[in-house]
């Protein structure tokens, strides 16, 4: 394969996962391989290699950015904003961050996974896509970039010798243009025009464009951007319709790669959550080592006549909102359930979770609920994760919209157990049903009359309270019950299964006791 760059690298986890502040040799720079610092062993001699500033505050890194420069390496990183820019671009090395609480094996293994991968060129579409824009380059006369419809520069030419301005180089640096309320109309306009749009200066020191959308099938892919510095060639704009026609075939194909991957991801997180796959090969696969936990997101309204595709909206925002946090996605949706994968540890997944049902139930306009499971040591237990979440998604409501099954775990044991004993014939008889029946015959009181003692721990005056009733009536009615119904209040082992059975089975929790 050939060697990953840095700009190959950003591709795939630039943005919020990976963020470059400065890069002195160009995004060109080949990177090799990923390696932690250790304060306590001289720096091995590594071309090509992004060290992790572990240990070192990013404030206090230059040191650690001349040593990477003098062991030949092509970049620093550090975990927050504060980075040592200026002592990077003096000694030629790039430097990237990593979020605060980023951990730093994670780090690790999220940038060695991607210098591996690069899963974007290993289908050419990115390959080819640089080609095509030194190609117009050269056509035109024009640096070039293409972008995607988020702004996002998937490739730019290099052709030697054509101007360029700060904006493009800004752009050209951090893989997205800058945002402006300028920008903003021009993309406006060119997305409008059904064709070439010549396009003036925003500002002094910025030079003229000629954009054109790439399109295929009604539907805006991306533009290709060319500089405008009033050489271009006289045919400039019959070129660039022409390399919007080659970039649309170019991004479908790589926007065909990218399903089918993610459609085998998919699948094996279909596997992996009903218990059939190889946990070793699809930790490699998914790119999910350690300790996991599951996490099931639903709508809360039934009967939405486009469910499905509300669904599949669900899904786009729970894998946003998970690449974002961890730099990659591993989520599915399973009969209008959306499950996702969290990595240890897990203190913030709930907040996670609350944050995913907010943005999913303000961009859905209807309500979302969201049941984690428990915290499993690693793939092998994830079905027992996942049913979890799957019980948590059944006792939560709009006064509990998102929950861990620890904090619901005594809901969704009486939930289990319900189903346990409506499951057995043994299980599912005893005298609760001769209450039940007598209650129906005689028109009394005497089931929710019990469950109401029982949850007043047998105390008299708690029980009348609850029943809004005097002590004596509550006397009278449990004498009824053992008189009538032949049922030894005084055994406590008839007690509780009674009691068992009266709130799983009858359905008679506190609140359906007290009326």
């Amino acid at each position: 394969m050939d060697t990953c760059t840095l700009g190959d690298l950003l591709d795939v986890v630039g943005g919020t996962s990976v963020r470059l502040h400065t890069a002195p040799a160009g995004l060109a720079a080949p990177v090799t391989e990923v390696l932690l610092h250790d304060a306590h062993a001289p720096l091995p001699r590594a071309p090509g290699a992004l060290l992790l500033a572990v240990g070192v505050r990013a404030a206090a890194a230059g040191p650690l950015a001349r040593a990477a420069a003098e062991a030949g390496m092509t970049g620093l990183v550090v975990r927050g904003p504060d980075g040592p820019t200026a002592e990077a671009e003096t000694y030629g090395v790039a430097l990237l961050s990593v979020a605060e609480d980023t951990a730093w094996h994670r780090a690790h293994l999220l940038l060695a996974s991607a210098i591996g991968a690069r899963p974007v060129a290993a289908t050419g579409g990115h390959d080819d896509l640089f080609a095509l824009a030194d190609a117009i380059a050269a056509a035109t006369g024009g640096a070039t970039a293409v972008e995607d419809p988020r702004r996002r520069i998937l490739a730019y030419s290099t052709v030697p010798g054509q101007p360029v301005d700060e904006d493009r180089r800004q752009g050209i640096l951090g893989l997205q243009v800058p945002a402006d309320v300028e920008n903003t109309e021009q993309y406006r306009e060119l997305f409008a025009a059904a064709g070439p749009v010549r396009l003036p200066a925003l500002r002094d020191g910025v030079l003229p464009r000629l954009a054109v959308a790439v399109r295929a099938g009604g539907e805006t892919l991306g533009s290709v951007w060319v500089v405008d510095d009033g050489t271009l060639a006289a045919d400039a704009e019959e070129t660039l319709v022409q390399g919007a026609s080659t970039a649309a075939l170019l991004l479908l194909r790589t926007r065909a790669a990218r399903e089918l991957a993610r459609h085998r991801s998919s699948d094996l997180l279909r596997r992996v959550l009903d218990g059939t796959a190889d946990p070793a090969t699809s930790a490699v696969r998914l790119g999910v080592e350690g300790p996991v936990r599951v996490a099931a997101f639903t709508l809360d309204a039934a009967g939405l006549p486009d469910a499905e595709q509300t669904g599949l909206r669900l899904l786009d925002v729970v894998r946003l909102q998970c690449e974002a946090r961890y730099g990659r996605h591993a989520c599915v949706l399973l009969d209008g359930v959306v499950y996702a994968l969290l990595p240890a540890p897990g203190v913030r997944h709930r907040r996670l979770a609350e944050e995913i049902v907010a943005r999913a139930g303000q961009a859905l306009r209807v309500p979302v609920r969201a049941g984690l499971g428990e915290e499993v040591a690693g793939l092998g237990e994830v079905a027992g994760s996942r049913a979890d979440a799957d019980l948590v998604l059944r006792v939560l409501g709009p006064s509990l919209p998102v929950a861990t099954v620890d904090e619901v775990r005594p809901r969704v044991t009486l939930l289990r157990l319900a189903e346990v004993l409506a499951e057995r014939r043994e299980l599912a008889a005893g005298s609760w049903q001769r209450v039940l029946a007598y209650d129906g015959e005689h028109g009394t009181d005497h089931a929710r009359t019990l469950v109401c003692w029982f949850d007043a721990g047998c105390d008299m005056a708690a029980t009348a309270r609850l029943l809004a009733v005097h002590p004596n009536t509550c006397r009278y009615r449990l004498k009824q019950v053992r008189q009538h119904l032949g049922i030894d209040l005084d055994d406590p082992d008839e007690r509780l299964v009674l009691w068992l059975q009266l709130r799983v089975l009858a359905g008679l929790g506190p609140a359906a006791a007290a009326g």
